[in-house]
């Protein structure tokens, strides 16, 4: 369906909240939200996209992955007292780090100005570990990712169970966008990759921008890239940001927010691989050890 007919739909219901919620059978579904560059509202589209999810009855946590420059409590307008580098320094445990929002969603706030996630000492490992093996009663955790391709961003690309890849229509940013989407299939060429396009005009401009993504990635990468949606340029998500209250909060009935609902929608109606094994955020941060235990030790870029 084209998504301005979807979004016209949308708008005219009174009731958003479709049939399309589907059990995930008690497992945690874990995605990356990406970017190959900084500036494209990847953390925007991060924690709209959760309490989207939340109103239509998935239990939702923000993971905040930026580690240099971790910015979803700014988003949100909030001060946490604690954040993740006092669990992986064993001063508190998750649980005490975990914030409750207004929204109906949980956030990990970030480890702000703390680049070197790869040096962890065992302990701090087994810290984090710990810790994240304890979010089991969540149906989706978003990881709003760090922007470019360092080896710390591309692991955790890699051991996520889905990779969203945020871009606009600006040159550079398809570029970039298509850097990163190479960088993690050269790791995992059965990574399930899908493309969100963030601040074009109209449903044409963002149609156009994927499809040429889709079909660089297919000729030269041989992947399978699949388009989850477009989020039209509003000007209500920059009087959203200046209240720091996300705009599917403040304008519900916006441009934005209806293509928000959208890509929700479309996000649910996506049943899990039951091949995958240990759902949950404990296994995650396992696999991203292993990775980068067989990499060359690089700072996060």
């Amino acid at each position: 369906m084209d998504q301005a007919e979807a979004l016209r739909k949308l708008a005219e219901s009174k009731n958003t909240r479709t049939a399309v919620h589907q059990s995930l059978a008690n497992t945690t579904r874990i995605i990356s939200i990406a970017s190959g560059k900084g500036g494209v509202g990847k953390s925007t589209i991060s924690v709209n996209l959760g309490i989207a999810l939340a109103k239509m009855g998935q239990k939702v946590l923000v993971f905040d992955g930026d580690f240099g420059l971790a910015n979803i409590n700014v988003l949100l307008g909030i001060v946490p007292r604690y954040n993740l580098l006092h669990v992986i320094k064993g001063d508190k445990k998750l649980s005490e780090v975990v914030v409750s929002i207004q929204d109906g969603i949980d956030i990990i706030p970030g480890a702000n100005g703390y680049t070197q996630l790869t040096n962890l000492s065992e302990i701090e490992r087994r810290n984090l570990i710990r810790g994240f093996s304890e979010l089991t009663d969540y149906d989706i955790i978003l990881i709003d990712m760090g922007a470019g391709i360092g080896t710390n961003v591309v692991g955790m690309l890699v051991s996520s169970d889905d990779l969203y890849v945020v871009t606009t229509p600006e040159p550079t940013s398809i570029t970039d966008a298509y850097g990163l989407i190479k960088a993690v299939i050269q790791e995992d060429k059965t990574k399930n990759i899908k493309l969100i396009v963030n601040r074009a005009k109209n449903s044409e401009e963002g149609q156009k921008v994927a499809n040429r993504l889709i079909s660089i990635t297919s000729r030269f990468l041989d992947v399978e890239l699949k388009s989850l949606g477009v989020v039209y340029q509003d000007q209500e998500i920059e009087k959203s940001t200046r209240r720091q209250k996300p705009f599917i909060t403040a304008f519900p009935q916006s441009k934005a927010s209806l293509c928000i609902k959208h890509i929700t929608n479309r996000i649910l109606k996506v049943n899990m691989d039951d091949e995958r094994k240990e759902r949950h955020f404990g296994g995650y941060i396992k696999r991203f050890f292993n990775f980068m235990d067989t990499k060359e030790k690089t700072p996060m870029l």
